[in-house]
């Protein structure tokens, strides 16, 4: 059986995102990756799997009665238990065309934050899903190897992980973290800043996926130079009469909104280098600070942390697929990285 085993391997890292959850198959790449989405079917209180991933979430926002759309993620820890298990089940199978013998081993990253009881349930639903084995692996330190940091060595590396739910903020030194902490802002935080900007500001109402393409489109972290910066055309509801209009934000407006998530994040970055023992800070200042996930393909917000910090910032090269691909590595490479890789808890 061990034989056959490596043969149909199919052991996979899964990077279980709050937006989205990539899959990584050993020996393959990243194979996978869809919208954090399931959509179901209501039916006299019966719930059947509509759609999941890419076409669920075109659902968001837009559902009759009978349709639910939900996000089973919330600030990267599983909200809702059924409808995470029945995510994993789809991606697994989408991703398994045959049936094999073996049931695959399955890593999982999770944030640095979450309790005990979070990880227990991220694991129980991998394993119903089908799993042999599921370990966990802390999302900083998949997000430092997928940068393609050398987090073995024995100096200080820092990485800010900007997901869809969370900010992680770790400085990683000999292959483990010394110090990590984990704020509940995000890409959903920024989009709900944008929403709620717009309602006290121009009251008008406009949905979720809206301003999440206000956000990819123009977004930025910092003030324009001229006040103003480009602007686009939007629509939602007018609040004062209740019909749909159309009317222009502007980048300088978005800076505004976007301000207190930007805030939060840079906070979570100064009281970690206030945190870290001198020589890693020193290793720091030297080698600078990486940003990775979704959240930090946020405009200019290297230049916002950099005005704040004094350290240069970089972003890396596929920032959304940094976790993936680390947690990928982990799965390729257990032997060097066993310590990081949690099977029991």
């Amino acid at each position: 059986m061990a034989l056959f085993g490596g043969l149909f391997s199919s052991d996979m890292a899964i990077d279980l995102g709050t937006a989205n959850t990539l899959v990584y198959v050993k020996g393959k790449g990243i194979i996978l990756n869809e919208p954090s989405v399931v959509a179901y079917h209501v039916k006299d209180g019966r719930r059947q799997v509509l759609a999941v991933g890419e076409d669920a979430k075109l659902m968001l926002g837009r559902t009759p009665g009978s349709i639910e759309a939900i996000r089973p993620m919330r600030e990267g820890v599983i909200a809702d238990f059924d409808t995470a298990e029945e995510m994993i089940k789809h991606f697994i199978r989408k991703v398994h065309k045959r049936t094999t013998f073996t049931k695959p081993k399955i890593i999982v990253c999770v944030p640095y934050g979450a309790t005990p009881v979070e990880k227990r349930a991220i694991r129980q639903s991998v394993l119903s899903a089908g799993a042999r084995r599921a370990g966990l692996i802390a999302e900083p330190i998949a997000a430092a190897i997928g940068a393609g940091m050398p987090i073995t060595d024995p100096t200080g590396n820092m990485v800010v992980d900007i997901g869809g739910g969370t900010t992680e903020v770790a400085v990683l030194s000999l292959g483990d973290i010394s110090y990590a902490r984990s704020v509940r802002v995000g890409g959903d935080r920024m989009d709900e800043a944008i929403i709620s900007y717009l309602r006290r500001q121009q009251n008008i109402l406009i949905g979720e996926s809206t301003a999440e393409r206000i956000k990819t489109s123009i977004g930025t972290a910092r003030m324009p130079d001229d006040g103003r910066g480009s602007s686009m055309q939007i629509r939602g509801r007018d609040l004062l009469n209740g019909v749909p209009k159309e009317t222009e934000i502007t980048q300088a407006q978005v800076a505004e909104a976007l301000a207190e998530p930007v805030l939060q994040i840079t906070e979570a970055v100064m009281t970690a280098l206030e945190q870290t023992p001198p020589d890693l800070a020193a290793d720091i200042v030297d080698r600078g600070v990486m940003l990775t996930g979704g959240g930090a393909l946020l405009g200019e917000l290297d230049l916002a942390l950099r005005e704040q910090t004094g350290l240069a910032i970089s972003v890396a090269d596929e920032s959304l697929n940094c976790v993936a691909l680390g947690t990928g590595k982990a799965l390729e490479y257990e032997k060097q990285l066993r310590h990081v890789i949690d099977y029991d808890s």
